[in-house]
């Protein structure tokens, strides 16, 4: 698989990639490598099927997506990154962050959930009705006329955040792949032995939609150095949203000019 790349910042910097979701692409993170001053080798690449990268018919399984980035690291000769992902780009962080944690120094995750769904979160039918959006997308037929139509646009995709070029059958392989297959383990417990042991942080929108009624607790057992940051009054599309504040978080993981992330801690506000 041969994936568009964008790199920008100085040749011999502390790597950094920054993984979109969707519906967008890798310009989803213009604003945030605008703010980053050049203080990293930035990498961003178009995932599988979106933006400029070629959209196969098969290969949206998450954990496939996870290994087109690996690949991308061999090929650019890179052991380890500081990692940077927003929806299904925070996801596939952590697939990696527990599969091949000697990959990363550490992991910021956007608007999106953790493998360890407390028993609230399973329970509670708000979380199903926050997920709802997934089925028409996930629809043969449907998902594909969504996304072509402009619907997507109108109804999920607010007029400040970036759309990137998806074709329909990448959209419903996205979602169905999701809904049949990986949604059923994540309910069973398929990460429940898996620990990330990777300084990790998530942060998430307090009008977030898609993570608004998300109790976000559950993950202590497994991953103790990571924490968890609601900020209020943003919704879903935190990198555009809020892009000084995502570049502060990236820094401060890092460690450059900021202090350490706290560890095992829940933070709010």
């Amino acid at each position: 698989m041969r994936l568009h790349v964008q790199e920008s910042g100085p040749p011999d910097g502390p790597p950094l990639l920054l993984v979109h979701g969707w519906p967008q692409d890798g310009s989803a993170w213009r604003d945030v490598v605008a703010r980053l001053d050049g203080r990293f080798r930035c990498l961003v690449p178009d995932l599988r099927g979106h933006g400029r990268s070629p959209a196969p018919r098969e290969g949206y399984e998450k954990e496939r997506l996870a290994d087109d980035v690996l690949e991308l690291l061999d090929d650019r000769g890179l052991d380890r990154v500081l990692y940077a992902g927003h929806d299904w780009g925070g996801w596939i962080g952590f697939l990696l962050g527990i599969r091949t944690p000697h990959r990363l120094t550490g992991l910021l995750a956007l608007s999106v959930g953790h493998p360890w769904p407390s028993r609230r979160d399973r329970l509670n039918p708000l979380r199903l009705a926050a997920l709802a959006y997934q089925l028409p997308l996930a629809t043969p037929l449907l998902g594909r006329a969504l996304t072509e139509t402009g619907a997507v646009r109108g109804a999920l995709v607010p007029p400040h955040a970036r759309m990137g070029a998806v074709p329909g059958h990448v959209t419903e392989a996205m979602y169905r792949t999701f809904l049949l297959r990986e949604l059923p383990g994540l309910a069973t417990g398929r990460y429940a032995d898996a620990r990330l042991t990777v300084p990790t942080r998530l942060v998430v929108g307090e009008r977030d939609p898609v993570m608004r009624a998300a109790d976000l607790r559950g993950y202590e057992a497994h991953a103790e150095h990571m924490t968890v940051e609601r900020i209020p009054g943003a919704g879903h599309f935190l990198p555009e949203e809020r892009p000084e504040l995502i570049a502060e978080r990236i820094a401060r993981l890092a460690g450059v000019g900021n202090e350490s992330v706290p560890s095992g801690s829940f933070r709010a506000g």
